[in-house]
């Protein structure tokens, strides 16, 4: 398999999955920096001009960290990445769309590209992303509540978990529930997370 990451990214759920199932995969970090993701053979890869992809050994481009993250799941079943009832496994998507689709895209997107959402007033842009992830927080705290993961065991909800939790310590400098700077410390002592980080060159 060959994967598609930028350091620092949305990615980074899908990197420590990688390194969670344990099968050999090609790392490609995609220099946002300079605007490699929207390079004509880049944009051939994924037109999306987006991070994470995941291209399959028969060649299948698979691309949006919910959707790779369900294949391989199945695919390797041994890794463990989901519970096998339904209801769990419906449960793990909830939480992962969220964390991509409203805490990621409709937060911290705000927070980090202003700019591109207010230009005359990055500020408020910042603000109202804040609230977003703040919210986001609460809501992702309420689920986890006195558990180690989100699902009792660790799955690919946790994954996305990590990188919200990195995002929010590192780069915004937001402080997170108690709860969920638990699961954080958590998470950085599993050798995955360890290998995918030093990977990425990405400090604690």
């Amino acid at each position: 398999m060959d994967f598609f990451y930028a350091p620092g990214t949305c990615a980074q759920g899908i990197h420590l999955l990688l390194e969670e199932i344990g099968v050999p995969f090609k790392p490609h970090a995609v220099a946002f920096a300079e605007r490699e993701q929207y390079g004509e053979a880049y944009r051939k890869l994924n037109p999306k001009s987006k991070v994470p992809v995941l291209v399959l050994d028969d060649g299948e481009v698979l691309t949006e960290l919910p959707a790779i993250a369900f294949y391989l799941s199945q695919a390797y079943p041994a890794a463990k990445l989901l519970p096998s009832d339904l209801r769990s496994q419906v449960r793990a998507l909830s939480l992962l769309e969220y964390i991509t689709a409203t805490v990621h895209m409709r937060g911290f997107t705000r927070i980090f590209r202003a700019d591109t959402f207010n230009a005359t007033d990055p500020e408020a842009a910042k603000k109202d992303g804040r609230a977003v992830v703040e919210a986001g927080f609460a809501n992702l705290s309420a689920s986890l509540g006195e558990q180690d993961y989100l699902l009792g065991d660790f799955s690919i909800a946790d994954a996305g978990l990590f990188f919200l939790e990195w995002w929010g310590r590192t780069r915004a400098k937001l402080s997170l529930p108690a709860n969920l700077d638990a699961h954080y410390e958590r998470m950085l002592t599993r050798p995955a997370v360890q290998r995918m980080m030093a990977r990425e060159k990405a400090s604690p």
